[in-house]
C-alpha cells in the first residue's frame, strides 16, 4: 500500500511516487496493492519543508484514516519515497493497526539522515 497524498497535493504534483513505487514492487512480487482503503484527511505543509522531527511529527498526526475494513486481519507493507523521521510512516501505520490490520511494515526507497 502506498503512502497516500491528500487530494489537493496529487492535483498540484500530478502522480504519487508512493503509489508508483508500490505498483512497481506487487507487479515484481506478485501482491496486491491497495490504493484507496487508507486516506489523508488534512493537508499539511510537505514534511520536508519542516525543520525537526518534532514538527514533523505534529504536522503528520492524525493526517490518516482508513475508509473501511479491507485490511482488518492482514499484513500490511506500507511504502513511502523517502523516510526522514519515520513519522509519515508512524502516523499511516497507526491509523492502519487502529482499522485492524495485525501488523503494519514501512518499506522507503531512500532514507534522509
Amino acid at each position: 500500500m502506498p503512502v497516500p497524498l491528500h487530494p489537493k497535493r496529487l492535483r498540484e504534483r500530478g502522480y504519487n511516487q508512493s503509489y508508483l513505487l508500490a505498483r512497481e514492487l506487487g507487479r515484481l512480487a506478485n501482491l496486491p496493492v491497495v490504493t484507496d482503503s487508507l486516506v489523508r484527511r488534512s493537508y499539511a505543509l510537505p514534511q520536508a519543508r519542516t525543520s525537526s522531527v518534532a514538527e514533523r511529527r505534529r504536522n503528520i498526526a492524525n493526517a490518516f484514516i482508513c475508509i473501511d475494513d479491507r485490511l482488518r486481519d492482514k499484513k500490511v507493507i506500507l511504502i513511502d519515497d523517502v523516510a526522514t523521521s519515520g513519522a509519515t510512516l508512524d502516523a499511516g501505520a497507526a491509523a492502519l493497526k487502529a482499522a485492524g490490520a495485525t501488523s503494519v511494515w514501512g518499506l522507503a526507497l531512500a532514507r534522509e539522515i
